[in-house]
């Protein structure tokens, strides 16, 4: 399955009164990894959107297992977990750059295909070049 690490390092403002990373802010840096992916995949948000296809967030599940602090080096691993014709969910794994196997945390969003008015559609019959691309995205080792 292909995925793409995004290099990222801590900001001041990203911290909290204890020193450690605010737990608001994993779901930013996983939307900055979802958009980095689609990019990587050859397409963008802005071209999606222009096609009048949006891709709303229906779920989101984050576990913190580690800390992270100011200043640190982390990676926003991301990767499809899996997908359909109306439905596209991400996974996350979020690692200090020096140590990439073991997450300080992980996460998955769950995202509908929708029309700009928010109706769901079929992305598979009405946007095919879109889906094969998801797909092969998905399959891609």
């Amino acid at each position: 399955m292909l995925y793409i690490d995004v290099p990222l390092t801590v900001r001041y403002a990203e911290t909290d009164r204890m020193g450690i990373v605010h737990h608001s802010n994993y779901p930013v840096w996983f939307e900055v990894g979802r958009t980095e992916f689609i990019k990587q995949c050859g397409i963008s948000y802005s071209y999606i959107e222009s096609l009048g296809i949006m891709l709303p967030l229906l779920e989101l599940h984050c576990k913190y297992i580690n800390s992270s602090t100011y200043e640190d080096s982390i990676i926003v691993r991301t990767s499809i977990k899996s997908y359909s014709k109306t439905r596209l969910n991400f996974k996350y794994d979020v690692f200090k750059s020096d140590n990439t196997e073991h997450p300080i945390t992980t996460g998955e969003t769950s995202h509908v295909w929708t029309t700009s008015d928010l109706k769901p559609i079929n992305l598979k019959k009405h946007y095919p070049l879109l889906y094969e691309i998801i797909e092969k995205a998905a399959k891609e080792e």
